[in-house]
């Protein structure tokens, strides 16, 4: 009797490429990986749902959750986690300071819905005295213009949202006609004397904010078609081993000093000080571990009007059978 196939679509990072390469099987199952850049999968996926499991944009998740369809089923994977605080980038003309200097202000952001956006909003609203509604929130490309969106949004009647397609997000902070960008990656006007980011040693905010939270926030988590756990319950057990046993071959590589995985000189100093600071298991997998952080991205969701369903944690992988984990 033939496996079962699998199609795959993930990001290239160190914590999905044993599993690309072949160093780690989906048990059961004949699998077929693509590595993609993650606005390109994305894209991909939800507009196409091109494969059956794919590292899925958490925020986005959470809003199919509440369609008839209900396409996807999660997996408590989390592929990408970033402190974004250092991602906000301002015209250094225009005043701002802290982030509570964004009220009233115009903030750029590629998609509405992205977790870095919703975290943000959400962390400067508990943490750092700026109401997420007070800014203006501009849509567009972030290197170049957009005339549309690169996937279906939803824009909750109490924020001020602009679309621009003339020019992009970039463009618009260097020339001061928006003043700050929530972004996933640096807008190249940052090269620029008129950009700058927000916060100029962003480490020492980040590493209050988890103190104070205990949250390293998750961008992405893994989805598989619903339909295919239906028909096979086991898949989503045997992803998640995989995808668990991926990200520890990739901690365990960092420890390699014969020839450096990364271009990083301190690589493994780099490691043992973000263990020290944040604890040895910093980028937890698994249901138990996650859940009062999902409790408040929920919440953040909830606040924003970007959902309207009281979720429970649980609720996220109804089906998976690995709330054990």
């Amino acid at each position: 009797m033939s496996k079962l196939k699998l199609s795959i679509g993930v990001s290239d990072s160190d914590r999905t490429r044993p599993l690309a390469f072949g160093e780690v099987k989906v048990e059961g199952v004949e699998t077929e990986i693509k590595l993609m850049g993650v606005q390109a999968l994305f894209n991909e996926q939800l507009n196409n749902h091109t494969f059956d499991a794919c590292e899925f944009p958490l925020g986005t998740y959470l809003r199919t959750l509440e369609t008839a369809e209900r396409p996807y089923l999660a997996v408590p994977i989390f592929p990408s986690r970033h402190f974004r605080i250092s991602c906000v980038f301002v015209n250094r003309h225009m005043g701002i300071k802290k982030p509570s200097d964004l009220a009233g202000k115009r903030i750029g952001m590629m998609v509405f819905d992205m977790a870095a956006a919703v975290w943000l909003r959400g962390i400067f609203h508990d943490y750092y005295d700026l109401p997420r509604t007070t800014p203006i929130y501009v849509s567009g490309g972030l290197e170049a213009p957009r005339s549309g969106e690169e996937h279906p949004q939803f824009y909750p009647e109490q924020f001020t949202i602009e679309h621009r397609t003339d020019a992009s997000l970039s463009e618009l902070l260097e020339r001061g006609e928006i003043d700050a960008i929530y972004t996933a990656r640096a807008p190249s006007s940052w090269a620029s004397d008129n950009v700058v980011r927000l916060f100029d040693d962003p480490k020492p905010a980040e590493l209050n904010y988890y103190a104070k939270s205990g949250i390293f926030p998750p961008m992405h988590l893994l989805a598989i078609k619903r339909p295919l756990v239906e028909e096979n319950p086991f898949i989503a057990r045997a992803v998640y081993n995989a995808f668990a046993e991926a990200q520890k071959i990739a901690r365990d590589k960092l420890f390699e000093s014969a020839a450096l995985g990364t271009m990083l000189p301190w690589q493994l100093e780099s490691l043992l000080e973000a263990e020290e600071k944040l604890g040895k298991d910093y980028w937890p997998v698994g249901f138990s571990k996650n859940r009062a952080m999902l409790e408040v991205i929920i919440r953040y969701m909830l606040e924003e009007g970007l959902i309207t369903t009281q979720f429970t944690p649980e609720q996220l992988f109804d089906g998976a059978d690995i709330l054990d984990t």
